[in-house]
């Protein structure tokens, strides 16, 4: 869970993404397509300014490589190691977009020749976008900056749900309903606040039965359950050893025909072993380093889950040790019940976040805010490249061949103005893929990397 600090800052780093990066890339592709583009639209663009434009995009390239390089590593970075390869990658990018603004012009100069091959609209179209160069430059390169922040944030977001699916852990079995004390109460609930958490879950869910986890309250206090040749697996969500009662156990196997006995432990496993015994490693005072050993009576029960396999130690065991034990979680185990969405809104309600985190194991549920963003993004590049489609042509000559060709109908100046919207967008679709699916793909690498804030 974040803390509030890691909220903010996660918080931040979205306004940075969603507002930094098309801001910066309009700031610097916009400006330079229109010092581009020439005033008198029978002059030839400079072919310097191309030349310092791709080489800007290099740098920006070269730049944002830089940036995924040095977050390449799987270990944890400091913060300001973090922010620094994110403004690396992030002025890379703008120089990437500002590199590629001289190229709306240079293409719709470049099309001229070209277009002679086209049908009739498309060839005047092309010709009519190469005379209105100021406003057709401006259409599409504002296309191309909101092309790539969709595609950007769209490679983004793909790539942070993968990666996220891949380290989700979870934290119980799939349905089940997990009531932990908060964070603030690192040894586990009071018993006070056990018992409202409790009468609670009971008034919302009467007759369903609660499972209950336990704890030492003090973390100093040693205690730890080991048995020979079993690992417990590093996804695990009782990592140590689960400590609890009849209810726990059948929760932790899946199986309500487990057997139990007080003074038995089960070790909880999917391998194929034989273990008759578990060693339990105590501390018998909390003031006291001495370490003392027991040996208890086990035996081995099956789970289909790998992250729910741990050792189960009877409550009885542990208190016989002289802990004093605290619940640490009370669960609903979804073979008996499963718990709704308006079940567990009514018991967060009722329940103070102070005193206890209620959650219940859906597996891993992808975020779509960004869905919306995108497609307005999209939609916005739309509109950009539609408001090369209208007015009149800009050449009399080109409109008195359109009127000849249609026969003076409304429908052939439609046709006009679609192909001059169409190959608008089709350049700043282009552009903005040149731009935002490197931008994304580069950007995911310091935007997923692990920190240590």
């Amino acid at each position: 869970m974040l803390s509030d600090l890691e909220f903010y800052v996660f918080e931040a780093l979205i306004v940075v993404i969603l507002v930094g990066l098309p801001l910066m890339t309009a700031a610097g592709a916009i400006p330079t397509a229109l010092l581009s583009a020439p005033a008198n639209r029978h002059a030839v663009m400079s072919r310097r300014a191309v030349v310092l434009g791709l080489f800007a995009s290099f740098v920006g390239f070269w730049m944002m490589g830089l940036g995924a390089w040095l977050a390449r590593e799987d270990s944890r970075y400091g913060a300001i190691d973090f922010f620094g390869f994110l403004l690396i990658t992030l002025i890379g990018a703008a120089l990437l977009a500002a590199g590629l603004g001289p190229l709306p012009s240079w293409l719709l100069e470049s099309l001229g020749p070209f277009a002679e091959r086209l049908p009739l609209p498309l060839r005047l179209a092309v010709r009519d976008l190469a005379h209105r160069r100021s406003r057709a430059v401006l259409a599409i390169t504002l296309a191309m900056t909101v092309t790539a922040f969709g595609l950007a944030l769209t490679v983004i977001a793909v790539g942070e749900t993968a990666q996220s699916r891949a380290e989700y852990l979870p934290s119980g079995r799939p349905g089940s309903l997990l009531v932990q004390s908060s964070p603030a109460h690192l040894g586990g609930f009071s018993a006070a606040d056990a018992a409202t958490v409790r009468a609670a879950m009971e008034r919302e869910l009467p007759g369903v039965p609660i499972a209950q986890s336990e704890t030492v309250p003090d973390p100093s206090w040693f205690f730890r359950a080991t048995a020979e040749h079993v690992e417990t697996p590093e996804e695990a969500v009782y990592w140590d050893q689960a400590i609890g009662d009849e209810k726990l156990l059948r929760y932790l196997t899946g199986d309500q025909s487990t057997p139990y006995d007080e003074g038995t432990a089960v070790v909880i496993t999917s391998a194929d072993v034989k273990v008759d015994s578990v060693d339990l490693a105590y501390e018998i005072d909390k003031n006291d380093e001495t370490t003392a050993s027991k040996t208890v009576r086990a035996i081995v029960a099956r789970t289909s889950a790998p992250h729910m396999e741990t050792i189960f130690v009877p409550s009885k065991i542990v208190r016989d040790l002289g802990y004093q034990l605290q619940p640490s979680e009370l669960i609903v185990d979804p073979t008996l019940h499963r718990v709704t969405a308006q079940e567990q809104q009514r018991l967060d309600d009722r329940l103070d976040d102070a005193v206890a985190d209620i959650y219940v194991e859906r597996g891993f549920e992808a975020s779509i805010g960004w869905l919306p963003i995108t497609v307005a993004a999209f939609l916005a590049a739309l509109v950009c490249a539609l408001t090369s489609g209208f007015g009149r042509a800009a050449n009399s000559r080109q409109a008195r061949v359109m009127r000849r060709a249609g026969s003076g109908s409304a429908g052939a100046f439609r046709w006009f103005c679609a192909s001059r919207a169409g190959m608008s967008a089709l350049c700043g679709t282009v552009l903005g893929a040149i731009v935002g699916c490197p931008a994304g793909m580069l950007l995911l690498w310091p935007l997923t990397m692990r920190t240590t804030w």
